[in-house]
Parts: structure tokens; C-alpha cells; sequence
């Protein structure tokens, strides 16, 4: 039985079988509209979202081919392509019913109806309804997704001369197959690179898979990365692919390359080298087309020349390499950063918030930032939550007392020599050696701040 909600519009010539039609549904259904003019059907779908249609095939002008019925299905879809109509009609048959499909109608009713069926018609009828309204919403939100993606960089915010290298890097490499390895201390968004290389290559339409390897045990590696049949241990209920396999046609990124044990980098080494995975517990061969994409933020090279990392391995990863500098060494795009979480946030807590003030910025710009741009996100986030004016403050970011190694710094140094030393020399890096600029932000004259730069030797 049809639960009762739901608008429907009924139209047709004979006010009798509308008359019917409403004492019949409006114990079942939110609305019923009846019209006997066709030619009013424009307007009533234009102006209100019905969710099932029944249409007459025939009206005067034409008692018995049906045409009419078809012509007003068509104007109904051009206005509204996701209508459900269902055809209604004393003269039906198999020929008229599958053409009527074929037109565009979700299902056909003969005159006269049995209750029960045409309740259940329309029942389903409205259950398709709300699906192609998902579907449609759904296809809506893909585009506007995609239209997002198209951007280049969307996810990445920087003007600094070192992010703009990065960038530049991206648009050479990612059209191409080549292996990439991102280097860059945690935080940096070694992540986002890897996304952006897979989102601007040939392979943009297959599937992109991250795998941490850092949160794999050498015990589940295999299995993990080339996957097992049923019965190769004792959890392996079933088959089940490895993410070699998965992300065949597409991206594979293995982040955290650098914590891999030697035996760990052989097998990699092996699929990488033959293009092909054998699953645990198998001795046939898969081939896999993948583009790799590694990262780390460990020194893999000076591991390498300690033997700590294969030579081998790390020639296969990285055909080109990518190094993401830290935040502290961009000091630049601490400002475009720091407005865009705030910009994201305020919306997302519904906060009123107009800006950062003057003050604030600088105590972000000579923070050294251990955690670089995830550390920024989260200190904007947690300074909206907390903030109670309108201009964010110094006082509303509350900074981690560490340097970029995890060491204690003291933030109770009152030695004004020291102070003013780091104080210029971010400034300095800030404005990449302009004195002028420098001067100007320090409040010092070009003369003064030359005195001091020879003063401190810098």
C-alpha cells in the first residue's frame, strides 16, 4: 500500500476518471492536481516538482493512436528529464505499451484500473522518482567536484619562489609516467603533490590509491600491497587483491618509503622491476600498470649511502624528485595561508570573524613551525573555535615551545643580542635578502640595518 506522501499530477479529458483518481488518492498521497486541458501541462510542471505524472494517451482530437500522449511526454521530459510519467489509457496494448517505454514512460495503466495495481504502480513510481532526484543531485555534485579539481593546485595555497618551483615541477612531470619522489618534513603535503601529479596525468579517470606504509607490518606487507588467495594463513577467508593490483591503471602512492626494512624493499623492488605481483599463497603472476609515486620525509639519500636504504630501489623511485620546503623556509605564504584556513573555518563553525590583526600575523610569521602547514591548519582551527571577537589576536594562537627537531626552545630568552639576531634574520629570509623591505618592516633604516648585519656578522 502507497504510504502517503508524494504530489501527483493527473491529466486528462474525462472529468469522470479525475474524479475517481482523487477520491481514489487522497488517502494516499500529500497532493493530487487534476487537469482535462493538456495544453496547461507546461505551466503546472514548470511551476511545482511533481513527483509521478499520469497522462492520458489520448485526448479529443486524436481518440486511439495515441499521439497526443506521446507529443505531451516529450514536452514534459524537455522541461523536467527526471519526470516519471506513467500513460494511462482505455486502449492499450503491448505494441502502444512498448512504445510508450520507449518513449520515455516508466509504465502504462488500462482503463479500468484495479486499485491495488495502480497503487503499487505508483508507489514504484515514486520510489524511481526519488531516485533519479539522487542521481541527479549526485551527478550535480560530481561536476561541481570535478569543475573543482580542474583547478590546477586547488588544494595548495602559496605564492613563495619555493612553492612556485613545485608547482612548475608538477606541470612537467605529471603528464608523463614517471617515477616521482616527494621529499618534505611532515605537515609540508607531501600528499597534495601526489594528489595533484595524479589528478593533472593521463590517468586523472582511474583510481588513485594512498597506501601509509609506515602503518604496515612486516607481516602483512605482502598481502597488503600484493594481496593473498583463500587459505594462504589462517585469516585469509577469501581472495583478495593487493593494492598493486587495485590501483592498476592508476596511481599507487606509498607514503613513507623510507621506513621500509631491507627485506620489505626487495619484494618492492621485484614487483617495480617485472611489473607483475604474485598474491601470497599463489605462484601465478598478475601485471599491474601502475604510475608510482613515493614519498618520505626521512634523508633517503643519506640512507642510502649508509646502506640503510637500497641504491637500487631508490633509482627506481625516484625519476624525478620533488622537494617540498618547510614552512619556516616560506615565510611568505604563511599570510595566504593562514586567510584561507580562516576563510574555511569561520564558515565551517559559523563564526563571524573579519581577519587576523597586524600583531597576530607577525607572531605567526616568527614561529618556526615544527609542523608546517598541518600545524598552521590546526592552530587557525582551534583559534575560531576559541576566538570571542571579531579580529583574531595574538593571544587566540596558542604556539607549541618546539623546534622543528621536537627540542624544547626557550621562549623566556630576554637576551636582546639574541632576539634581535632571529628577529632579522626572519625577516631577511621573509623578503629573500631585500633590505630595503626588510628595513621597512623592522622599522629601521637601509643604513641601520646594514650597521647590524655587519654587528652580527649575518
Amino acid at each position: 500500500m502507497l504510504k502517503k506522501f508524494g504530489n501527483i499530477l493527473a491529466v486528462d479529458d474525462n472529468e469522470d476518471i479525475l474524479i475517481a483518481l482523487k477520491l481514489l488518492l487522497k488517502q494516499h498521497v500529500n497532493n493530487i492536481v487534476t487537469e482535462t486541458d493538456p495544453s496547461c501541462i507546461p505551466d503546472l510542471v514548470q511551476n511545482e516538482n511533481f513527483d509521478v505524472i499520469l497522462l492520458d494517451m489520448n485526448f479529443s482530437t486524436d481518440m486511439i493512436s495515441g499521439q497526443e500522449g506521446y507529443h505531451w511526454l516529450q514536452k514534459i521530459l524537455e522541461i523536467d528529464p527526471d519526470a516519471v510519467v506513467i500513460f494511462i489509457t482505455a486502449y492499450g496494448d503491448v505494441e502502444k505499451a512498448v512504445k510508450a517505454v520507449k518513449a520515455g514512460a516508466v509504465d502504462f495503466i488500462l482503463k479500468p484500473w484495479q486499485n491495488e495495481k495502480l497503487l503499487t504502480t505508483l508507489s514504484s513510481a515514486i520510489r524511481l522518482r526519488n531516485s533519479r532526484l539522487e542521481a541527479s543531485n549526485l551527478r550535480l555534485k560530481q561536476q561541481e567536484l570535478s569543475a573543482s579539481l580542474d583547478q590546477p593546485f586547488h588544494d595548495f595555497v602559496g605564492t613563495s619562489e619555493a612553492m612556485n618551483r613545485v608547482f612548475a615541477t608538477i606541470k612537467k612531470v605529471a603528464e608523463t609516467d614517471a617515477s616521482v619522489l616527494i621529499l618534505g618534513e611532515n605537515g609540508t603535503g607531501k600528499e597534495l603533490v601526489a594528489r595533484a601529479l595524479h589528478r593533472n596525468s593521463n590517468r586523472a579517470n582511474d583510481v588513485f590509491i594512498s597506501v601509509d606504509l609506515g602503518a604496515i607490518s612486516e607481516t602483512l606487507f605482502e598481502s597488503e600491497l600484493f594481496g593473498h588467495v583463500k587459505g594462504a594463513y589462517t585469516d585469509a577467508k577469501k581472495d583478495r587483491a593487493g593494492r598493486f593490483e587495485i590501483a592498476s591503471g592508476g596511481t599507487l602512492f606509498l607514503d613513507e618509503i623510507g621506513n621500509l626494512s631491507f627485506p620489505m624493499q626487495a619484494k618492492l623492488l621485484t614487483a617495480i622491476e617485472k611489473r607483475e605481483v604474485i598474491r601470497v599463497g599463489s605462484n601465478r603472476s598478475r601485471p599491474i600498470d601502475v604510475r608510482l609515486i613515493c614519498a618520505t620525509n626521512m634523508p633517503i639519500h643519506k640512507m642510502a649511502k649508509e646502506n640503510k636504504f637500497r641504491q637500487d630501489l631508490l633509482y627506481r623511485i625516484n625519476t624525478v624528485e620533488i622537494d617540498i620546503p618547510p614552512l619556516r623556509e616560506r615565510i611568505e605564504d604563511i599570510k595566504p595561508l593562514a586567510e584561507f584556513f580562516l576563510n574555511n573555518f569561520k564558515r565551517k563553525y559559523k563564526k563571524d570573524i573579519q581577519t587576523i590583526n597586524t600583531e597576530a600575523y607577525r607572531k605567526l610569521e616568527y614561529y618556526q613551525w615544527p609542523g608546517n602547514v598541518r600545524e598552521l591548519q590546526h592552530a587557525l582551527e582551534r583559534a575560531v573555535i576559541m576566538a570571542e571577537t571579531k579580529l583574531l589576536q595574538p593571544s587566540d594562537f596558542i604556539l607549541s615551545n618546539k623546534n622543528c627537531d621536537g627540542e624544547e626552545i626557550d621562549l623566556q630568552n630576554f637576551n636582546l643580542e639574541e632576539v634581535e639576531v632571529n628577529i632579522i634574520n626572519r625577516v631577511l629570509k621573509k623578503h629573500r635578502g631585500n633590505i630595503t623591505q626588510a628595513a621597512k618592516e623592522l622599522g629601521l633604516t637601509r643604513t641601520s640595518l646594514y650597521r647590524r648585519i655587519e654587528k652580527y656578522g649575518l
